[in-house]
């Protein structure tokens, strides 16, 4: 068995050689952890990405010359020490012991010198480091340069609650099934189990509790009443306007949560899920069959028609691949993974894959796009030039209550005590 710290090193310092992401690493590496240990595991690899850029701007006033790619296990380990001591109740001496012994686990001894000299400077002179560091941008808000300084040319009145949202760890927010029970019995539920919980502010299916937990401990989960989903993610089902039997298709389904939600409010749907990854359609295969509903389940690529059996949509998903940007805080590791060279990319990605799936809606038939991302280069900016070029397509004004107004469709940002990042447009084929 891995020890946790050395399993957090491996996992961190595959993530700053972009080898990977904690959604890929962390199911890996976590059966090789002690099961007593996995939520600590869990605790230091978010924790550590969430706080890296502050941590770095230590690292880099500690540390004489930059490490090499191929010591950044020894980058991670010392990030992973000062997580511990600025961030938890580990005792200093263990935080420190333990992460300067992983060097000898990972054999690289000559790292034990260097770990325990960096982690006793910063608990020497944390107050020297921080006067240094008062001037430093990505320090104070703990974000990228980058990416601090693209959410500030866009969104500046928000700045501040932005920054604050996606540093702050994500509410726990379920779904209910409303056909099952009521909210309000469910809260009743959960007050009689002294579990402290609200209903959330725009979606009519959600309720947020106030501490995180296993979800398969609550009641009525393993029926099928409820799911684990962000009040923004759960907008999407009643935009849609279902009817009976309507012909659907959610595209970019992974891993299934607003697939679930659709067949919950209308059973009778005739629901097509498409990812074009396979190895993330077990996963929408198990959610959908704990729900108890039925889809038919398609690894596709959205950009393409070679899966599609000819026959029209009465409405079209589409929560298109995007930068993240609204859900920071579900993954932290966002920051060091993400450049802003990959926006471009990802904005050619949507408008193919929009100019795809309108071929493939009846008329008079509704297509809603929806990113997790607060950059308008992904979301109102990419709906107007496509209502530009088809004639045939009309944006909805949206009569909600939730988000900011854009020229096209609405803006969802992350909010510390509420929803995620999300945008919203609902496109009308005339």
């Amino acid at each position: 068995m891995l020890s946790v710290r050395a399993a957090a090193a491996q996992i961190i310092g595959q993530i700053l050689r972009g080898q990977g992401s904690l959604s890929s690493l962390l199911p890996v590496i976590q059966p090789q952890v002690a099961e007593k240990d996995r939520p600590l595991l869990q605790e230091l690899c978010f924790g550590t990405c969430r706080y890296q850029p502050q941590l770095s701007a230590y690292v880099e006033c500690l540390v004489d010359k930059p490490l090499r790619v191929k010591d950044s296990d020894i980058q991670a380990l010392l990030l992973l020490g000062l997580y511990q001591l600025l961030h938890t109740r580990i005792p200093d001496h263990a935080a420190l012991g333990e992460t300067v012994e992983v060097a000898n686990t990972l054999k690289k001894p000559w790292a034990t010198k260097l770990i325990n000299g960096v982690l006793r400077s910063f608990q020497r002179d944390k107050i020297k480091l921080d006067k240094l560091l008062s001037q430093n941008l990505a320090f104070q808000n703990n974000h990228p340069a980058w990416l601090e300084g693209i959410l500030r040319k866009q969104w500046p009145a928000q700045l501040d609650e932005i920054i604050a949202a996606n540093n702050s760890h994500p509410p726990f927010t379920l779904r209910l099934n409303t056909h099952h029970l009521s909210r309000d019995k469910y809260l009743a539920i959960l007050s009689e189990l002294d579990i402290n919980a609200k209903a959330t502010q725009f979606s009519p299916y959600g309720i947020t509790l106030e501490q995180a937990c296993d979800p398969r401990k609550l009641p009525l989960f393993a029926e099928g009443s409820l799911s684990v989903q962000d009040e923004a993610a759960q907008l999407s089902t009643d935009l849609l306007q279902l009817a009976p039997k309507m012909r659907i298709l959610d595209a970019c389904c992974a891993p299934g949560g607003k697939t679930g939600h659709m067949l919950e409010v209308e059973p009778s749907l005739e629901v097509t899920a498409l990812d074009s990854e396979e190895r993330r359609l077990g996963r929408v295969r198990e959610n959908l069959s704990r729900l108890g509903v039925n889809a038919s389940i398609l690894c596709g690529d959205g950009t393409k028609q070679d899966w599609w059996d000819g026959e029209l949509f009465d409405r079209i998903l589409l929560d298109a691949p995007c930068s993240a940007t609204g859900i920071v805080r579900r993954h932290p590791d966002i920051k060091i993974l993400r450049s802003p060279e990959e926006f471009d990319k990802l904005a050619e990605l949507q408008t193919r894959l929009l100019k795809n799936l309108w071929q493939l809606l009846k008329p008079g038939g509704v297509l809603v796009y929806a990113t997790c991302s607060v950059l308008p280069k992904e979301n109102t900016q990419i709906i107007e030039a496509f209502v530009k070029r088809h004639p045939d397509a009309v944006c909805d004004e949206l009569a909600v209550e939730w988000g900011i107004a854009q020229p096209y469709g609405r803006q969802l940002l992350p909010n510390a005590s509420g929803h995620d990042g999300f945008y919203y447009a609902r496109l009308r084929k005339a």
